[in-house]
């Protein structure tokens, strides 16, 4: 049995509105939480502080995004001091939607991770493959490329306020799941990764989570497996159906 504490994040991307997150949160906090699992809400920059304010203590707040300067002549973007000056304790980076659609590079969410590291911030970094690199059979070279910026970035230490989110990325909101065998195979190849590259201590205690149209009804097989030590959650986490993943 892992003694890996089980992770479960939430991710809203683009959505949501006060009176929508007042009701949802009404909804979170009086529903059940297990002790033995650590919960993470990820909303958009603006709705932070009223997360922050409202949402149950037992759980924590994370930006989905943040720059590489604490200030500066950068508009529109957020730094991570700022992310936890009004509360978040933690930041996503690398998902693929950052990488794909914006075209971030690998190197680029390395000096984010670094950045929000330094900011007290703990970090869910996002890797996975899009689908014509599965069918290629490169899963494996993609996602370590994707590990190998960061590697090279941080210390050993700093994998203790790390946790890793495989997210293929013809899973990520397809309704398309990646079935338990796969994604433990993936989450396996991944500590072997870290056990070369780091050490076996870090490849031991760091938490890889599985995110890609997860659900109440599909997490609870995956959940079982070896080497998935949580989830982070699209779509389901707008919903109350949150709780039961």
């Amino acid at each position: 049995m892992s003694s890996r504490t089980f992770w479960v994040g939430g991710n809203w991307k683009m959505n949501g509105s006060v009176a929508a997150i007042k009701d949802l949160v009404k909804d979170f906090n009086s529903g059940a939480s297990p002790a033995d699992v650590e919960v993470v809400i990820g909303a958009p920059y603006v709705y932070i502080p009223l997360l922050a304010d409202s949402l149950r203590k037992d759980w924590a707040v994370a930006g989905e995004n943040c720059y590489v300067h604490a200030t500066g002549a950068y508009t529109g973007e957020i730094s991570p001091e700022m992310l936890a000056d009004v509360g978040a304790k933690w930041v996503i980076l690398g998902h693929s939607e950052r990488r794909n659609i914006l075209g971030e590079s690998s190197e680029f969410t390395a000096q984010k991770v670094v950045k929000a590291l330094e900011a007290g911030l703990k970090v869910a970094l996002c890797v996975g493959e899009l689908l014509e690199e599965r069918e290629a059979g490169t899963t494996q070279l993609v996602v370590n490329s994707q590990l190998d910026a960061v590697v090279k970035a941080v210390s050993e230490r700093d994998w203790a306020n790390i946790v890793i989110a495989y997210e293929p990325v013809w899973a990520i909101g397809t309704g398309k799941v990646a079935s338990p065998e796969q994604a433990q195979e993936v989450h396996a190849a991944i500590r072997e990764y870290l056990k070369a590259a780091v050490s076996p201590k870090v490849a031991a205690e760091t938490r890889i989570a599985y995110g890609g149209s997860v659900n109440g009804k599909n997490c609870k097989e995956t959940a079982q497996k070896p080497d998935v030590d949580g989830f982070l959650v699209g779509g389901a986490s707008l919903k109350p159906e949150f709780l039961d993943i």
